[in-house]
C-alpha cells in the first residue's frame, strides 16, 4: 500500500515525478526535498538566457508558486538529504528529521567536477546551480578576460554567451576539437570553426596544470602543461559533472556511475532513480548501461518511473527512451537524436556543412545509431525514423531525409 512517497531532488525530474503522481491519481502523502532554496527551475537557460538576456531567477522557475501549491506536496527546500535507510524505509535530512516512505524516488542529479586547484580563488567559477549562474553573470558584467576550461556542451555554451556579450574569451580543452567526446571530431571541427568565426580563441589539445594568482587572492590566468599561461581575470571550470550520490553512502543501494537500477529504473525494493543520477540497462543498447544527462530524459524518465511504481510488478515496462539533446551557440541550433559516439562512422545525409544547415548520420556496426541536425530540426525528425536500421538501407533512403 502506497501512503507515503518521498522524492529527493527538486529539479525537473523530481518536479515531474510529483506532478505525475498526482495526475495519475495518487492521493497519499507526498514530499519533495530540494537542497536549494529556490523553487524547481530549469537548468538549460543557466548558460544562455540567464547569463545574456537579463533573465532574473524567477524566469527560470518551472512553475509559478500558486501552480506548485496546487500539486499538494510537502515542499522541503533548502534541505539536504543525508541518508537513506532501506530497512527502516526512511530518508534522513540535514534538519535531523527522518521521513518515512513506502516508495522513494531519487532525483538528486549531478554536482560539478572540480579541478584540484583554483578552488577559493576569486574569479574561479563553476556553473551548475541558479546561484552559480547569478554569481557568474555579475562577474561577467565587469568585462573580464574570460577563460573557459572544458569544451563540452556547457563550456562551449558559456564561451559563446560570454563572447556574444563582447568579452575576450579563450576556450581550453584537452581534446583536439570542441564537443569531441560528445559528437566526434568531425562535427567538433565545425563547432571550432563557428567559435573562431565569432572571435573565440581556442586552445585545444592542452592540459591545464594550475591557476596563476594575482597576489590578492584572485585568479590572473590558467597554467598549461607546455609552460604557457592563458591570461584571464575570470575562469569557468566546465569539465563535466558526477552523479550526486555521496549522501547514499552506507545505504546499501548499488552505486557506481550513479544509482544502478534495473530496466524499470528500480534500484531496490521501494526505491527508484530518475534523471541524471539514474544508471540503467537500456533495451535498445543490448542491455548496456546508460546514464543520460539530458533535459528531455529527466521528464520522460520521471513519468515512466511513476507509471511503473503505481502499476506494480505485473504492469511494469522497461524504460527505453530515444535520447534527445540540443545546444544553442551564436544563434545556431545543434540537436542530437539517439547515440552520437565519437568513434562512430559519420556521414552527411542532407544539407551542407558549408551552409551550417545539415543532418549527420552516425553508424556503428552497420546500423544507424544516431543523428545530428545543425539548424535542421525537420531533417533530424525524419532521421529519427531510420534509427536502428541497417546503414546500407539508410544510405539508400538518405535522399528522403
Amino acid at each position: 500500500m502506497l501512503n507515503r512517497i518521498v522524492v529527493v531532488g527538486a529539479a525537473a525530474a523530481g518536479l515531474t515525478a510529483v506532478e505525475t503522481l498526482r495526475a495519475k491519481g495518487y492521493e497519499g502523502g507526498l514530499t519533495l526535498v530540494g537542497d536549494e532554496v529556490h523553487p524547481p527551475y530549469d537548468r538549460p537557460p543557466l548558460s544562455k538566457e540567464l547569463l545574456s538576456e537579463g533573465w532574473e531567477p524567477p524566469s527560470a522557475w518551472l512553475r509559478k508558486e500558486d501552480v506548485l501549491a496546487a500539486v499538494d506536496v510537502d515542499l522541503r527546500l533548502g534541505c539536504r538529504a543525508t541518508g537513506l535507510d532501506q530497512a527502516a524505509r526512511t530518508v534522513s535530512l540535514s534538519t535531523g528529521e527522518r521521513l518515512p516512505y513506502d516508495a522513494a524516488i531519487i532525483a538528486t542529479g549531478l554536482r560539478p567536477r572540480r579541478l584540484p586547484y583554483g578552488d577559493g580563488l576569486r574569479g574561479v567559477h563553476v556553473l551548475r546551480s541558479l546561484d552559480d549562474a547569478v554569481r557568474l553573470r555579475e562577474a561577467l558584467a565587469a568585462g573580464p578576460r574570460v577563460a573557459v576550461i572544458g569544451a563540452g556542451f556547457l563550456g562551449a555554451e558559456i564561451a559563446a554567451t560570454a563572447r556574444g556579450a563582447g568579452l575576450d574569451v579563450t576556450l581550453i580543452d584537452t581534446n583536439a576539437q570542441p564537443l569531441e567526446r560528445q559528437v566526434g571530431a568531425g562535427i567538433g571541427e565545425l563547432v571550432a570553426g563557428m567559435h573562431r568565426d565569432h572571435g573565440v580563441r581556442l586552445v585545444l589539445g592542452a592540459d591545464v596544470v594550475g591557476m596563476a594568482q594575482d597576489g590578492g587572492g584572485g585568479v590572473r590566468g590558467v597554467l598549461l602543461a607546455d609552460g604557457t599561461t592563458v591570461d584571464a581575470d575570470l575562469v569557468v571550470v566546465a569539465i563535466g559533472s558526477v552523479p550526486a550520490v555521496d549522501w547514499l553512502a552506507g545505504s546499501g543501494l548499488p552505486l557506481g556511475d550513479g544509482v544502478l537500477c534495473d530496466e524499470y529504473c528500480r534500484a531496490a525494493p521501494g526505491v527508484w532513480a530518475v534523471g541524471d543520477v539514474a544508471n540503467w540497462p537500456h533495451p535498445m543498447m543490448a542491455g548496456a548501461r546508460v546514464r543520460l544527462e539530458q533535459r528531455t530524459n529527466a521528464a520522460q524518465q520521471a513519468m515512466a518511473v511513476v507509471s511503473n511504481l503505481l502499476a506494480g510488478d505485473a504492469g511494469e515496462k522497461p524504460y527505453a527512451p530515444v535520447p534527445f539533446g540540443w545546444t544553442h551557440q551564436f544563434g545556431e541550433k545543434i540537436q542530437t537524436i539517439g547515440w552520437c559516439p565519437p568513434d562512430a562512422r559519420t556521414e552527411i545525409i542532407s544539407g551542407s556543412t558549408a551552409d551550417r544547415e545539415f543532418v549527420a548520420a552516425y553508424h556503428r556496426d552497420g546500423v544507424l545509431v544516431g543523428g545530428l541536425g545543425w539548424n535542421s530540426a525537420r531533417g533530424l525528425r525524419q532521421c529519427r525514423l531510420l534509427l536502428g536500421r541497417p546503414s546500407a538501407e539508410t544510405a539508400a533512403t538518405a535522399a528522403a531525409v
